[in-house]
């Protein structure tokens, strides 16, 4: 399945689903904080940690599809 890995069909629908009803809310959650927080990174610097933190949350819905399409396992 995927990129020719030969990735387990079962990791595929477990990726799918937290794709579907995880990640996007994630994604959502971390997005709001960070569009507000990011400008301020450059009057406080030490915000950089945290908005950091907050972009992988946004990407979050790539690692599961990217995760699903290559049938990788949780660990």
């Amino acid at each position: 399945m995927g990129a020719g890995a030969g990735g387990s069909p079962l990791w595929f629908i477990i990726w799918l689903l937290i794709l579907i009803f995880i990640s996007f809310e994630v994604a959502g959650f971390c997005a709001f904080f960070y569009i507000f927080l990011y400008p301020v990174t450059v009057c406080i610097p030490d915000l950089s940690a945290l908005t950091d933190f907050l972009l992988k949350g946004v990407q979050f819905p790539y690692y599961c599809a990217k995760g699903m399409m290559e049938g990788q396992s949780l660990f």
